[in-house]
C-alpha cells in the first residue's frame, strides 16, 4: 500500500526504448578489474582530498592514496593493488577538472593492512562508526557524495535529530542501481541502517521505496528489524529529493535553504547504507560501487565496477553504444550532465550512464503560451515561466526575488513544457550570477 502522504507537482517521465523495465531485472554483474585506474582526488562534496602517493610508488588495494582535507572532505583509496604511474590531473564526468592517480594494475587485489573487520561490533561506541564510516572514505551514492560522518556526528547539533529517512526512490528514468542493491543486498541494507541509527542516536528509520519497486520492497520488508519500517510511496518524479522523500515520509517540511536536519532528519540513500555496513564490519573502503548502463547500448545492465574504471570500458562490457546515438549523459535522463566523451573514470557518485538518440533531444523551443504545465510541475512551487522570461532579459535580481534559488533543478519544468523551453537552465543561470556576486 502506498502512503497517503505524497508532494505536491512532479511529472510521470516515459520510458524509451531500452529504458527502466531493461535494466531492472538485470541482476548486478562484477566487471573484471581494469589493467588501469584513474582515481580522481575529487569525487564527493566538499574539499578535494590531497593525494599522498608518489609515481612508482607500490600500493595496495583499500590503501589510502589521498587524505581528507578538513570536515568535508574524504578520504580516497586505491581500487586495485599495483603501481602509481603517474599523478595527473583528469576530467570527472561533471565537466571538473581535478587531480588523479593513475595505478597500473598487477591484478594480485593485495589488500592494504589496515582493511581488517571487525571484531565485535556491537560493543562499537556511535563515535566510533562514524570514524570508520570517516576512515573508509564512505560518502552519499545517490549523486551528491556528501561525507556520511558528517551526517552521522550528531554530538554537536542544536536540533533534535529523530529520524533517519532512507532514499530508495530511484526515481530516474533508466536507473535501477539502487533497485538491484536493495533485491540483492536487502540485508546489508538494513545492517547499515541500524548502524547508522546507532551512530547518529536516532531510533526510528523509514526507508521510501517507490511502488513500482515491489521485489525491493518485499526483500527490505523480510530484513527490516524494530525501528525500520519500509514505506511503499507512489511512483512520481522526483520522488527521491530528500525533500520531497522527507515530506512524504514525515509529513514535515524542509524550510527553503535549510539542511534535512532542520525538519529532525538525516537522509541516507540505500547505496550508501550497504557501504556503511562493509565498511563497519568489514572494514572495507568505498571502492567500487554499481553503475547502471542504459539506453541504446547493446546489452543494458546494472554492473560493479571499481572506482578509477574508464566508462568506455564499462560501455564496452555492455556491448558498446548502438546507432543514432546523439547524446551521452552521466546520470539519469531527467538530471543527467551530457558528456563529450566516454573517457571519463567512474567516481563514487557516479550511478549511471544512459545513451540517447532523437529521445534525448529537445525540438527547437517556441513561445510560452502560458500553459502554466511548468507551475504544475513544479515540486518548489515556483513559477518558471516567469523565471525563465526574467534571466531571458537579464534581469538576475528579479529572477532571485521569485525564488529560482529555491530550485532543485530536477528538471520537472522543463520536461512538461509543450514549448520545450529550457527552464531548469534558467533558474541555473541566475543561481550561477548568483553565486558569482557572493565571491
Amino acid at each position: 500500500m502506498a502512503t497517503t502522504q505524497t508532494f505536491g507537482g512532479g511529472v510521470h517521465p516515459r520510458e524509451f526504448g531500452n529504458g527502466k523495465d531493461s535494466t531492472k531485472s538485470a541482476m548486478i554483474v562484477n566487471a573484471a578489474a581494469p589493467a588501469r585506474v584513474t582515481i580522481a582526488m575529487s569525487q564527493h562534496a566538499g574539499a578535494p582530498a590531497v593525494c599522498c602517493v608518489k609515481p612508482g610508488q607500490t600500493v595496495n588495494m583499500g590503501q589510502v592514496i589521498g587524505t581528507a582535507q578538513g570536515v568535508i572532505s574524504a578520504p580516497v583509496h586505491a581500487s586495485v593493488s599495483g603501481k602509481v604511474v603517474a599523478v595527473t590531473a583528469c576530467t570527472v564526468a561533471s565537466g571538473r577538472n581535478c587531480t588523479a592517480v593513475v595505478i597500473e594494475n598487477d591484478f594480485e587485489d593485495r589488500w592494504d593492512e589496515s582493511v581488517k573487520p571487525c571484531g565485535n561490533v556491537d560493543a562499537l561506541t556511535p563515535s566510533e562508526i562514524v570514524q570508520k564510516a570517516i576512515d573508509c572514505g564512505i560518502v552519499g551514492m545517490g549523486g551528491a557524495a556528501f561525507p556520511t560522518a558528517v551526517k552521522l556526528d550528531t554530538t554537536k547539533e542544536t536540533l533534535t535529530i529523530d529520524t533517519l529517512v532512507v532514499n530508495g526512490s530511484e526515481c530516474e528514468p533508466y536507473l535501477t542501481s539502487d533497485d538491484r542493491i536493495m533485491i540483492e543486498q536487502a540485508e546489508q541494507i538494513i545492517d547499515g541502517v541500524k548502524l547508522a541509527m546507532k551512530a547518529s542516536g536516532v531510533k526510528c528509520a523509514k526507508i521510501g521505496v517507490e511502488d513500482n519497486k515491489p521485489e525491493a520492497i518485499a526483500a527490505l520488508k523480510a530484513a527490516a528489524k524494530d525501528g525500520i519500517e519500509v514505506v511503499a510511496l507512489p511512483a512520481k518524479y522526483p520522488q527521491g529529493f530528500e525533500k520531497m522523500l522527507i515530506y512524504a515520509l514525515t509529513g514535515r517540511i524542509v524550510p527553503n535553504g535549510a539542511l534535512p536536519k532542520a525538519a529532525g532528519c538525516i537522509v541516507l540513500n540505500v547505496g550508501t547504507c550497504a557501504a556503511l555496513s562493509a565498511a563497519v564490519r568489514e572494514g572495507r573502503p568505498l571502492i567500487d560501487r554499481v553503475v547502471t548502463v542504459a539506453g541504446r547500448v547493446a546489452k543494458p545492465m546494472n554492473v560493479r565496477c571499481r572506482i578509477g574504471t574508464n566508462l568506455m570500458d564499462i560501455v564496452d562490457m555492455a556491448g558498446g553504444l548502438t546507432e543514432g546515438v546523439r547524446k551521452l549523459i552521466s546520470g539519469g535522463a531527467m538530471m543527467g550532465m551530457a558528456m563529450p566523451t566516454l573517457n571519463v573514470p567512474v567516481t563514487k557518485n557516479f550511478g549511471g550512464f544512459v545513451a540517447l538518440g532523437e529521445e534525448g533531444v529537445h525540438n527547437e523551443e517556441s513561445a510560452c503560451i502560458r500553459c502554466g504545465r511548468c507551475v504544475r510541475a513544479c515540486p518548489m512551487k515556483l513559477m518558471p515561466a516567469k523565471i525563465d522570461t526574467l534571466v531571458r532579459h537579464g534581469n538576475y535580481d528579479g529572477a532571485i526575488a521569485a525564488g529560482a534559488l529555491n530550485c532543485m533543478e530536477c528538471g520537472s519544468c522543463t520536461y512538461a513544457c509543450p514549448a520545450k523551453r529550457e527552464l531548469t537552465q534558467s533558474c541555473r543561470v541566475a543561481k550561477a550570477v548568483a553565486r558569482s556576486k557572493k565571491s
